[in-house]
């Protein structure tokens, strides 16, 4: 990742001019328009009240709630058609640029997705249930995360593109209109006690009586018993729905010699009822970067194992890519599912950003995998995650994004990082308090990897550092390992952040849990277990309505 944003001089002169006109025009009509109290709830109540209308005496916070997601739908579009504008004259743009644009577009697509389902659910109804309440608050959550995102990639491939003011600046008028939509919502439609305390302590398990429990055809049954590793997917009470099965061998004995032409084959826009649609790939190195798009749903990939199915790529921002597109793997379809496998980016701490996998898969699962690489390794980018059994690697800032996430019974390995640099696990990025995303930490162990073990011990490590503004990381129940500094946190950039993050510490153990000499940060807390118990898959995630489909094994509380 880059350092904070810093806007140019030019884009602070242009966001002065628009937030001067803004209040003159606030101030020129304040005579004849009443005061609106719901916007004081919103980061901008004179944006709020600027775009809102203002002439309907009776109007509450769910006529506001639903006429600024709608306006927010209006801005999503133009600024899609905006990216594609400059997409049509290619020849004017450089390579870096063409990137990052191109990222952008696929955000915004997205974005424009997120707001039509949002306002199809607040149009119809001011009565939500809670887990309807968290999709639809996770969506607009998503939205600012992709947002960022492309702001992000454009400052890190195209920050001398003459026309890059032309995107930022609708950008930066849309995120305050994005953040007033989110905050509404949260006002009219979220309520906190809604989810109420932790469930009791429930282990669901991963297999019964050593029996496979997927349903299937005796065909597919017989071929998936083929399968290297069967500790999967047996929940308590429910079996796992496979509607087909199809396999990836290097070999051609299998229906598939690359993943991806499998995930083409998939069927689109599958839903969890109709049970998934399963990718067995064998054991080999597939040198391949894997694209899983929106509209490839419910699909599920187990491999033979760690360490015997292995994607590979070498994809990074030192050689053109951003960020966001230098992914060994990549996943936005909802509901996907993998089991045993290791993804791995092999670009070397040189090459620094070098993602392994980048998940923005709403309600995905990681059961039993790796991601190997080195800075920026795991992209928890965004919407709702859960990983279980996994190993994760990396130096500096290498489980990092904007999900709502839950790491559970992972082993996390920090590597040995080039000459003068520090370790940072987490680098969270919520940029609005409103948000409902942050990274879970529960029952992992924090360890060194063998190359930083047999390190003089220079390296300072951290458990994480504040990406952005209002960034929030929690470690519960975990063993932590002597290579954490025994400060635990680093800050970013002087005091940015260090007053409005939340990073909390509950009930771990090990020599670097010792929380003596922990930073004294406004924003650092050490909690109790009614505090804790927010941040587990059933709180956090509602993860009960959802994870026991896929088999993956978890805990659901502390």
């Amino acid at each position: 990742m880059a350092l904070t944003l810093k806007m140019s001089c030019s884009i602070t002169a242009s966001l002065t001019v628009f937030v001067l006109s803004l209040l003159f025009s606030i101030s020129s009509s304040a005579n004849v328009s009443p005061p609106i109290p719901i916007c004081n709830s919103t980061p901008y109540p004179s944006l709020c009240r600027s775009s809102l209308p203002n002439n309907n005496a009776t109007a509450n916070v769910y006529d506001y709630g639903r006429f600024s997601v709608k306006k927010s739908l209006s801005a999503a579009r133009k600024f899609s058609s905006l990216i594609q504008k400059y997409l049509s004259r290619p020849s004017a743009l450089t390579a870096g640029t063409i990137g990052a644009l191109e990222d952008c577009r696929l955000l915004a697509e997205s974005n424009i997705d997120f707001l039509t389902n949002s306002f199809q659910v607040v149009n119809k109804t001011q009565t939500l249930s809670t887990l309807r309440a968290d999709d639809v608050q996770t969506l607009l959550s998503a939205l600012l995360t992709n947002t960022q995102t492309c702001l992000d990639g454009l400052e890190e491939t195209a920050s001398s593109w003459r026309s890059k003011n032309g995107i930022s600046i609708p950008l930066a008028n849309d995120t305050r209109l994005y953040r007033v939509s989110l905050a509404l919502f949260r006002k009219g439609w979220v309520h906190n006690n809604n989810r109420g305390p932790s469930k009791p302590h429930k282990k669901h398990s991963a297999f019964k009586d050593g029996k496979l429990p997927l349903k299937m055809s005796e065909e597919n049954r017989v071929l998936f018993e083929t399968v290297g590793r069967r500790k999967l997917l047996q929940t308590d009470s429910n079996q796992v729905m496979v509607k087909s099965i199809v396999t990836v061998s290097q070999d051609g004995t299998g229906n598939y010699t690359t993943i991806n032409d499998a995930i083409a084959a998939a069927p689109n826009n599958s839903i969890a009822s109709n049970g998934y649609y399963l990718i067995y790939v064998t054991a080999g190195i597939y040198e391949e970067h894997v694209s899983i798009a929106k509209n490839k749903k419910y699909l599920m990939m187990i491999g033979d194992g760690i360490n015997q199915t292995v994607i590979t790529g070498s994809n990074n921002v030192v050689d053109g890519s951003t960020t966001f597109n230098s992914s060994t793997f990549a996943v936005v379809g909802q509901g996907f599912v993998a089991v045993n496998l290791t993804i791995r980016n092999t670009a070397g701490a040189i090459k620094h950003q070098a993602v392994a996998l980048r998940n923005g898969a709403d309600l995905s699962t990681f059961y039993s995998c790796s991601f190997e690489g080195y800075q920026d390794t795991l992209y928890v980018h965004s919407l709702r995650q859960f990983y279980t059994e996994c190993d994760i690697y990396g130096t500096v800032d290498f489980i990092f994004g904007n999900a709502a996430v839950v790491f559970q019974n992972c082993n996390i390995y920090s590597r040995l990082p080039m000459s003068g640099q520090f370790n940072a696990i987490t680098a969270q990025g919520r940029t609005d308090p409103n948000q409902n995303t942050g990274i879970s930490i529960q029952n992992c162990n924090i360890r060194a990897a063998d190359d930083l073990a047999s390190n003089n011990g220079t390296t300072k490590t951290y458990l994480g550092r504040p990406w952005k503004e209002y960034s929030r990381t929690v470690y519960m129940q975990s063993y932590i390992d002597t290579l954490v500094n025994s400060a635990g946190w680093r800050e970013w950039s002087g005091d940015f952040a260090l007053s409005t993050l939340y990073y909390a510490e509950f009930n771990n153990k090990g020599p670097g849990s010792n929380t003596t000499s922990r930073v004294t940060w406004p924003g650092y807390h050490m909690i109790n277990a009614t505090d804790a118990g927010n941040f587990t898959v059933s709180s956090f995630l509602l993860g009960d309505d959802w994870i026991p489909q896929t088999g993956a094994p978890y805990s659901s509380s502390l």
